[in-house]
C-alpha cells in the first residue's frame, strides 16, 4: 500500500479485532445473549474478510 492511501485502511483491521474482543467481553459479562454474540461477530468478520480483499486489492495495484 502507498504511503498516500487513506490511513484508515491501516488502522481498521485492529479496530475490527477489538470489536471482536469488546463483543467477548459483552458476551462473557453476560450482557447479551449468545444468538446476538453470535449474529455481531459473524458480521465483524465478514468486515474484517472485506477490508483484507480491499487492502490486498490496492497493494496490488500500487
Amino acid at each position: 500500500m502507498r504511503r498516500n492511501q487513506p490511513q484508515f485502511l491501516r488502522i481498521e483491521p485492529g479496530s475490527a479485532s477489538e470489536l471482536e474482543y469488546r463483543f467477548l467481553l459483552v458476551r462473557d459479562l453476560e450482557l447479551q445473549s449468545e444468538s446476538v454474540h453470535e449474529r455481531l461477530t459473524k458480521e465483524v468478520t465478514e468486515v474484517k474478510r472485506m477490508l483484507t480483499s480491499s487492502i490486498q486489492k490496492l497493494k496490488a495495484g500500487s
